[in-house]
This record gives C-alpha cells, structure tokens and sequence, in this order.
C-alpha cells in the first residue's frame, strides 16, 4: 500500500507525538509498504544539537519519503496567533503533499491535534482516492475547553461544527483507549462502525540502550539520590504546579529529587516557583535526544506522569508506554477521568492518583522511596505489559486490518 502520514510533529522533535509516528512509519516501511510523512519544519522541542541544524524540505530517510513543512508558529505563541495558525496548517500541508506526492495514495492516516490538519485526510480522499483514517489522541475542542483556553462561544461553536464535519468525512477513527471510545459514542454520537480502539504502540527495543553509564545523574551530581523523573512537554495539560506543590511537601526527605526533563509554555513560571520557594530537591533539564532519554530512564527511579484536573477527557499519556519499555515503576498524578488510572493498576507497575491532592502525590512519593525494594518488579510487570500490549508489532498487524476494512 502507499500510505501517507500527516503529523505536526516528527524527529527531531522530541515528544510523544513524533516517535509514534516515526514509529509508525518504520514498522509500515518494514512490512513493504510505500510510506509518505508531512510534517511541519522542526522548531519547537529539539534537543540543542538539533535547534543550530538546517533540515531540507524534502527527503528520503531510511526509505521513507519526507517533506517538512514551513508554517506560522503554532507554539509557545498567544492563543490568537496559534489558532490562526492552526487553521492554515491545511493549506500549507496540501500545497507541500500536491507539489512533492504525484498519483492517488491508498491510505492517509491523520494524526489529530491539530483538528485542522483533518480537512487534508479529505482532500487526499477526495482528489487522490485515499482512505481517510483520523487516529485521534486529544479530543479537540473539548480538552481545550476544560483547561479554559477556549472560552468564546462563538469560537467554541466554530470549533465543535469543525469537529462534527471531520468526524463525519473520515472514514474510520482510531482512539487510544475503550474511554475514549465511550467518550466519542455517548458525547460526539458517533456511530459504532466508524470507532476503533487502537492503542498507542512503543518500540520496545528502543528502550533497551546498549550502554548504560550514569551520565546524565552524574552530570547533575545526583546519582546517589532517589530520582523521580518526568519527561515530555511541560504545558497546562500537565498541570505540574501541583508537582511542585508535592516536592515541596517532602523536601525534609533529602534523598528525594524530582527531575523535570523537557520544554513548554510552562516552564519558566516553575521554574520561577521552584527558585522562590529554595527548593532544592526539584531539577529543570532541557529535552535530549531519543536514544539518550532511554539511556537516561535507566539511570532513575521512578517514571512520573501528570495530567491537569482540568482535563476532562479519558487521555493517557503517551510517556506511560515509554516508562513501561524501559522497565521503569510508575507514579501519575491524574485526572479522575484519565484511563491512564488503570492501565498502571492492571499492570500492577505502580501507583497513581487523582490530580486534585498534591498531598496524597507526596505520600506516594515517600511510599516509592520507602519501597525500593519492589521497584524492579513493579518496573518488570509494567514491561511485561507494555510487551502484551502496546508492541508496535501488535498495533500494526491492526492499524493494517483497518486499513483493508
């Protein structure tokens, strides 16, 4: 099949979104199929390496064609700005796909958010006799309601009618969990034909590093101590202010620290709170390649996730599955309605709580630390699942089955 990914984000950006899909792209290539990624040009979570590099426009990498894509900003931007870039995103994207992809395509699989870039899963349908499939990870506009980013309600209603009129025009959606399902048939009345689960998938074996030699511990001058690790973008969707709320709680336990490791719209406002508060048991560290962060989920302890209150949706962090790879013991802190709950309880690989009460995030905190002898298993039971269940092997013998319905 010739299949055409469309994403905002891929390597070398470094978040959830762009190894998915890159992981994606490989697993298709392998399986001999004919894969096509638009993307947009890097510019926003890059390691320092890669922010002084120059990326072409269009390129062949391991077999799989690529064209990156200069748009308006559309990050750590204001909220006017981003949405007038959000939705000229479609035709910066179409007019890259029609200039460097000739002839039809079989499949265009969008990754949505941005919702907008779902009017170009259309256009491949309608003028290149596509197959339309919309994998849908955050449901836009709701999740941006909940965390009080949309407000107007005339933006609103735009927003949702956009929402109404690519849900209609895909031909299958694809979520990462059976809430999110349930969210979409009882909230959005989707029909029952059109929704399929598909988790989300890790490469295993990324997670598996060759070397593992302390570095970046070392570095920080904290390879003796307790690390809780959280990894990813640091955005209001993170909501880790209470984070820091429960780090400060415990900072008496001098053998705990909380590594913070990545960029967003955030970070500077905690890190502002962390130097006015003196805590010294919470690290800021900029983003750093793939392969390293897997070398790095070795060297710590416990794999953190977070989510906002705010959020209302049944979202599950993608960094869940990249902890699990790694054999590394989890600790969320997360909406009540986050199927991220239980999948760490049916997994048995640590602990999670609903992210309303720092207090209790800092009594598990303790509890890990306290419990290190159990850590390796929990962390293996969190393997073993993400191995039964999230294997990229697993998701595209699916993602393929959809593909031919």
């Amino acid at each position: 099949m010739k299949i055409l990914l469309i994403t905002d984000s891929y390597p070398p950006e470094i978040r959830s979104a762009s190894h998915l899909m890159k992981e994606l792209a490989e697993g298709l290539r392998d399986r001999g199929h004919e894969v096509m990624v638009a993307t947009c040009y890097p510019a926003y979570n890059l390691s320092d390496s890669a922010l002084i590099q120059e990326y072409p426009i269009y390129s062949v990498e391991d077999n799989i064609e690529v064209i990156r894509i200069k748009t308006l900003p559309h990050h750590k931007v204001n909220f006017i700005l981003r949405g007038i870039s959000q939705l000229t995103l479609p035709k910066f994207f179409w007019r890259g796909i029609k200039k460097y992809f000739k002839g039809n395509i079989d499949v265009a699989v969008v990754y949505s958010p941005p919702l907008p870039l779902g009017y170009v899963g259309y256009w491949c349908k309608k003028y290149m006799s596509s197959k339309f499939v919309l994998n849908l990870q955050d449901i836009f506009p709701q999740n941006a309601i909940d965390l009080g980013a949309l407000r107007n309600p005339l933006i609103i209603k735009f927003f949702e009618r956009m929402e109404r009129v690519i849900y209609r025009l895909a031909d299958k959606i694809t979520v990462h969990s059976e809430g999110n399902k349930d969210f979409l048939l009882k909230s959005k009345k989707i029909t029952q034909d059109k929704v399929e689960v598909l988790h989300n998938w890790i490469d295993i074996n990324a997670y598996q590093p060759k070397q593992e030699d302390g570095i970046y511990l070392k570095k920080l001058g904290i390879e003796d101590k307790f690390v809780i690790l959280f990894g990813g973008v640091i955005g209001p969707s993170q909501g880790l202010d209470l984070v820091i709320k429960a780090a400060e709680k415990i900072s008496h336990v001098q053998d705990i620290v909380l590594l913070i490791v990545g960029d967003g719209t955030e970070k500077q406002k905690l890190v502002k709170e962390v130097q006015s508060k003196g805590l010294k048991n919470v690290l800021f560290y900029p983003f750093i390649p793939k392969e390293e962060y897997a070398k790095l989920l070795k060297e710590v302890d416990v794999g953190l996730v977070s989510l906002s209150s705010k959020n209302k949706t049944p979202v599950v962090p993608g960094k869940i599955l990249g902890y699990m790879a790694a054999g590394l013991p989890i600790l969320g802190i997360l909406n009540k309605e986050s199927d991220g709950h239980s999948i760490i309880k049916d997994a048995e690989c640590g602990y999670s709580t609903i992210s309303d009460d720092y207090s209790k995030l800092a009594e598990l905190m303790v509890k890990m630390y306290r419990e290190k002898h159990l850590l390796r298993e929990m962390g293996y039971k969190g393997y073993m699942y993400a191995v039964e269940n999230f294997s990229k092997d697993r998701c595209i013998d699916k993602i393929e089955n959809i593909f031919r319905e």
